[in-house]
């Protein structure tokens, strides 16, 4: 449960949607304000600023991509889309904007809970947490540019090192394939077929079953993700 202080701005067209919402995240402790269009929702965050906004891309007055760039342009709230099936271009520009994470309609209400703590925690984290990323047996210690793996170091490449660091410092968030080219490369576009073959790598030195991964997470059509 969390504080009852987390206010989420709910952000879509469809009142059956808006009131799901609003009862799940009632129960779960959070307060919650309603917007059914863009212009509303922009209304409401010149008094108000929540912690964490839900956005439905499907908006009546306006894109929903051009509302998370408003939204981003005042400052750093996280931003959850909720996304139809087979969306991969917008769910990719919509992460490019600066939106936080995304979960896929139909949705299960653990699901969302989930991605809504690590879009606050990826937040906090952005405000001075300390660059440790723990999962089990794996330690990403970002100061000191050492990953241990049941206690023993892992030698990684300068490359597979940089790719690593980029999703330690988003952990729970996932990055684009433009993000980590931009990132690591330096470039907006490059070869996906590379950054397969260093992903594969990091997995077969990182995970306890490669092809199971259970921490680096592929994102089809999307790009990458790290979890605990």
């Amino acid at each position: 449960m969390v504080s009852s202080a987390i206010t989420v701005l709910i952000v879509d067209d469809e009142a059956p949607i808006r009131r799901f919402l609003k009862a799940t995240l009632g129960v779960n402790d959070y307060r919650t304000l309603e917007a059914e269009t863009g212009a509303e929702a922009l209304r409401l965050m010149r008094h108000v600023a929540p912690e964490l906004v839900l956005l439905d891309l499907g908006l009546p007055d306006m894109d929903g991509l051009d509302l998370i760039r408003e939204i981003r342009a005042k400052g750093p709230v996280p931003i959850v889309v909720l996304s139809a099936r087979g969306e991969e271009a917008a769910k990719v520009a919509a992460l490019d904007l600066g939106a936080d994470d995304y979960v896929t309609k139909p949705f299960g209400t653990d699901e969302l809970m989930a991605r809504m703590r690590a879009a606050l925690r990826h937040r906090l984290a952005d405000r001075g947490a300390e660059p440790v990323f723990r999962a089990g047996p794996l330690v990403v210690d970002l100061a000191r540019h050492v990953v241990t793996r049941d206690g023993a170091e892992v030698k990684l490449s300068p490359k597979e090192f940089a790719i690593l660091q980029e999703l330690v410092v988003h952990a729970g968030k996932v990055l684009t394939h433009r993000h980590l080219f931009r990132a690591v490369w330096g470039q907006d576009d490059g070869d996906q077929t590379s950054l397969r073959v260093y992903i594969r790598q990091l997995r077969v030195k990182l995970e306890p079953d490669p092809s199971r991964p259970s921490h680096l997470l592929t994102e089809a059509g999307v790009g990458y993700r790290l979890v605990s």
